[in-house]
């Protein structure tokens, strides 16, 4: 999916101090290596469920509007995933910021918001002109059509306990186990099977 971060998260959604209390760590001097720990489970936590975790700002670049251009939902179908629709798969959306493409004069235009209507509800969202609107003709050239908007959760008080868990116990694993591989001298060690579990909640299916 070619999108990019425009604005990282202001914070991490488990701080230091959280993560220090889970290690049961009371001294500071690993505080920079648990720091990092915390950011390499976030971003793999947003990398398994298609989430941004803490809100963040991004850029859905395309080649061109998607089509055709249907106008309105078909007939007895109670939630579509229309072809003409821009579906942006970093959730949860919170709003959308601009929709900016180049026209056929290669100059930059941003849609007016009130042609295009957005269900941010909807994971991923969907994006589609309003009912009797079409998508603006775009130059026929790559990476001609972007889409901001921002994503997340809010802020880290606001992120579901179950993803923060996670991160966590994986900042816990990574902290314990510092290299590819953990030489075991007292026996086989089986993983806690429910731990990846607590990510599945929050998973984004994209159809």
């Amino acid at each position: 999916m070619p999108l990019q971060l425009v604005s990282p998260p202001a914070a991490e959604p488990v701080s230091l101090a959280e993560a220090k209390l889970h290690l049961r760590v009371d001294f500071d001097e690993d505080d920079s290596l648990i720091a990092a720990l915390i950011s390499a489970a976030r971003q793999a936590a947003e990398t398994i469920t298609l989430r941004q975790i803490v809100t963040a700002r991004w850029k859905l670049v395309l080649d061109s509007f998607p089509g055709p251009s249907l106008m309105g939902v078909p007939a007895g179908r109670s939630f579509t995933l229309p072809g003409h629709a821009v579906l942006l798969a970093k959730c949860p959306v919170v709003s959308v910021v601009s929709i900016d493409y180049l026209d056929m004069n290669s100059v930059q235009r941003t849609m007016p918001v009130e042609n295009y209507t957005c269900d941010l509800a909807c994971e991923p969202a969907r994006i589609t002109p309003i009912f009797g609107q079409i998508w603006p003709i775009s130059l026929p050239q790559i990476g001609a059509v972007s889409v901001t908007f921002d994503a997340g959760y809010g802020t880290p008080d606001q992120v579901p306990e179950g993803i923060k868990s996670w991160i966590k116990l994986r900042v816990g694993s990574l902290y314990a186990h510092r290299e590819e591989v953990a030489a075991m001298a007292r026996g086989k060690i089986e993983p806690l099977p429910f731990i990846d579990g607590l990510l599945d909640p929050y998973k984004v299916v994209l159809a």
